[in-house]
């Protein structure tokens, strides 16, 4: 063997794990909520134009009011936030800008698939249909798609604490728009006094019309909450989970049936769902072998990345590279895509993922084959 040959096949140094680094790797977000990821200065900007009044008007302040740290202290105080940012997406150019700088913000950490999550109810204030408000994300996301090489989805947002004939009418809007950009039926806002059961004929329409769910569950309410969004929704994914340890019979069904986990672990924090990042359950879940995925929730609110989550499980839960490697896998292997998409889009990740990093098991086990294994 010639020394060149020699020296080419020698192991390379594995790579540090920074969040530089893992800003290179390709992943998704399955958790990004709307109206929780704006940019500060778009926020002003759009106030400005429309003329809203904002409780601050210099960036340095209005970023202390809507970028929530530790002094949050619960689920109630962290959705405060959001008055402001729908304050200023109420027409149909506010969505599409903050859709497409969504898309932007993702690409730019090499989020290759995002699924953004949003109640159109939300978005009424001023008299816009729920048509015109679906339509103008969908063409935002589908601006950014062009541009940035990001896949996105949309999730519609039924509203546990606004009543349930209000979830099922956006259900309606979800079947309506089924196959032209939305991907799923979610029910989020404040757990406690709003059980899911209450909107299950909601979930009964999306799931009679084959369209995936999600719910919020198990974040500031205990595991009662995830058995209702699995046995009574029919949840294909858990949004949180967070409390699910606290019921080991529940949470082995779950493992069974490869239900993922939408893990946040920033705002977990700061909504008290975990005390802090050493204690969140993020590590006994993935050890125990439950589909554990990394997302933001709300990247203005939770001054968030993809990438920065990935390195807290690193740096507070000792994720090491395989571990996060996995982490992101499983990202892809829940995306609410088609199954052929999905195998296409993961076995391109996957090349790219032995090529940017050089573990044994990155090296052995995570081959394009795998991908058809979801």
């Amino acid at each position: 063997m010639s020394q060149q040959a020699a020296s080419h096949e020698a192991p390379r140094t594995n790579p540090e794990i920074t969040e530089e680094f893992l800003q290179k790797l390709p992943k998704t977000e399955l958790h990004c909520h709307l109206d929780g990821s704006l940019r500060v200065e778009t926020i002003l900007s759009m106030a400005e134009e429309r003329k809203v009044k904002l409780p601050a008007e210099d960036a340095d302040k209005l970023r202390k009011l809507v970028v929530l740290g530790e002094d949050c202290r619960n689920l109630v105080d962290y959705l405060k936030a959001f008055d402001i940012t729908l304050s200023v997406m109420q027409d149909e150019e506010s969505l599409f800008r903050t859709a497409y700088e969504l898309v932007e913000d993702n690409a730019a950490e090499n989020v290759r698939y995002l699924e953004v999550r949003y109640s159109p109810i939300l978005h009424t204030r001023n008299g816009l249909r729920l048509t015109q408000i679906v339509d103008a994300v969908i063409d935002g996301l589908a601006l950014g798609e062009k541009k940035f090489n990001v896949k996105t989805g949309i999730i519609i947002c039924g509203m546990r604490n606004i009543n349930p004939e209000t979830s099922y009418t956006l259900a309606e809007l979800a079947v309506a728009y089924k196959n032209r950009g939305v991907v799923a039926f979610d029910l989020a806002g404040a757990e406690e006094d709003y059980p899911a059961k209450k909107h299950k004929e909601a979930f009964f329409l999306t799931r009679n019309n084959n369209i995936n769910t999600t719910l919020h569950a198990g974040e500031s309410y205990g595991p009662e909450s995830i058995h209702q969004a699995v046995h009574y929704c029919g949840a294909n994914r858990i949004g949180h989970g967070t409390r699910l340890k606290e019921d080991g019979d529940l949470m082995n069904f779950i493992n069974d049936h490869r239900i993922p986990l939408e893990i946040c672990l920033t705002s977990n924090i700061q909504t008290r769902a975990a005390n802090e990042f050493s204690e969140h359950p993020l590590r006994f879940y993935y050890d125990y072998g439950l589909r554990t995925t990394i997302n933001t929730d709300n990247r203005l609110m939770s001054d968030t990345t993809v990438s920065r989550e990935l390195y807290r499980a690193h740096k507070h839960l000792g994720f090491s590279l395989d571990e996060i490697l996995d982490l992101i896998v499983f990202g892809f292997k829940s995306a609410f895509l088609p199954y052929r998409q999905k195998v296409k889009l993961l076995k391109t990740v996957l090349n790219e993922l032995n090529e940017l990093t050089t573990q044994p098991k990155t090296q052995k086990l995570y081959t394009t084959a795998n991908a058809e294994a979801l």
